[in-house]
């Protein structure tokens, strides 16, 4: 008798949008065939703005080009320039640190919470100086930052508060929504991301009017919006599809339902793995009901086995991120010499992501975890 194999489970399902696939077609078409051709920050980019400061209960969200962009305009905005420090997370995403460089500002790079991953309020609070401009908090992977404690040092200290919220659609702390505890905020559409669509895409959150138009601006090479052709600020192009925001406005009532999918998987990894804590293998700390897990993150000691492990039993699993970004050549220039962030490095050999997102069927999951809990219980690895 012959036993068929499993198949593989990918770590981003192959066809992100397969539930989605026809909404994608009836999008393109509407947006094509309106008698207006607006194919840029057009009404359906005005709507999914007024939906989305409904949602976080903001004053303003301007929808731009991508998250990174989102980043650029609000530095841009707030004037940090040459000269000035930002404070970032030693361990994260790369773009965080590039816009600050690309502003000609210094980012200065804090040791993230062993636990939490995310940056340390008291790593951060040792780099200030009279040239820190900003603090910028990147909630990763399920886990928002410290936001009450950092914005009480933002107050202290006279800085600005920058909150990268990009993976974090949906997260709530204290009852307050990821993306709204600072002077501004952003999130990204990229096709991975909770809220992810077919192309790039993100948004500045604010409640700082001025900051708001600011912003309005600069992504439309400084027109105001009124007078075309007639420049405020030096710009740049960082304008919102009309087809994204069709797509993402027709998309957004199925978030909930999906953001709640991703938490219930995440909930039963998390009751399968916390015993293992004592064979090297740890979950995502506690946390509230408010989180949004984009990916769901273990610290493994022997992080490069498991993944091994894993893929022999066709499971696919990704490392966010193998290096900390004051050791990537890019930022060779802002890093002090000696400099030593172990925390982030100590997640960057360890931290390992597996599958999460909603398409999993509930015999997927359970697979997932009982791979991860048959390397526990095998003997450990050499090296």
């Amino acid at each position: 008798m012959t036993t068929t194999a499993p198949l593989p489970i990918p770590f981003f399902p192959p066809d992100l949008f397969e539930d989605d696939r026809d909404l994608l077609l009836d999008v393109v078409h509407e947006v094509a065939t309106d008698p207006a051709q607006r194919f840029i920050l057009g009404e359906r980019t005005a709507r999914l703005e007024e939906l989305l400061r409904a949602d976080l209960g903001v004053a303003d969200v301007i929808a731009c080009g991508s998250g990174t962009t989102a980043l650029t305009l609000i530095l841009r905005a707030m004037g940090i320039t040459a000269g000035d420090e930002v404070i970032v997370p030693a361990f994260g995403c790369a773009p965080l640190a590039n816009t600050v460089l690309g502003v000609g500002a210094t980012p200065v790079f804090a040791d993230i919470d062993p636990h939490t991953l995310v940056i340390d309020p008291d790593a951060a609070e040792a780099l200030i100086t009279a040239r820190t401009k900003a603090l910028t908090p990147a909630h990763m992977f399920s886990v928002m930052a410290d936001m009450p404690r950092l914005r009480a040092l933002a107050t202290r200290y006279g800085l600005r508060l920058i909150e990268d919220s990009a993976v974090a659609q949906g997260a709530v702390l204290d009852g307050r929504p990821a993306g709204t505890w600072g002077d501004a905020g952003l999130f990204s559409f990229v096709q991975v991301k909770s809220f992810g669509g077919p192309g790039e895409g993100g948004v500045v959150v604010t409640d700082d009017p001025e900051l708001a138009r600011a912003v309005r601006m600069l992504r439309n090479h400084g027109q105001d919006g009124v007078h075309r052709f007639r420049h405020h600020l030096i710009g740049m192009n960082s304008r919102f599809d009309e087809i994204l925001a069709a797509f993402q406005l027709r998309r957004h009532p199925g978030l909930a339902r999906r953001l709640a999918r991703r938490a219930e998987i995440a909930a039963h990894y998390t009751e399968r793995f916390t015993p293992l804590a004592d064979h090297g293998i740890t979950p995502p700390p506690p946390g509230t009901n408010g989180r949004c897990y984009y990916v769901y993150s273990l610290l493994a000691e022997h992080r490069d086995q498991l993944r091994k492990h894993l893929a022999i039993h066709g499971i696919d699993s990704h490392v966010y991120y193998p290096s900390p970004l004051p050791h990537q050549p890019a930022f060779a220039s802002a890093v002090p010499d000696g400099g030593h962030w172990p925390n982030a490095e100590r997640a960057a050999r360890q931290c390992l992501s597996i599958p999460v997102y909603p398409h999993l069927t509930d015999t997927q999951v359970e697979r997932i975890a009982a791979a991860v809990l048959s390397f526990a219980d095998a003997p450990a690895p050499v090296g």
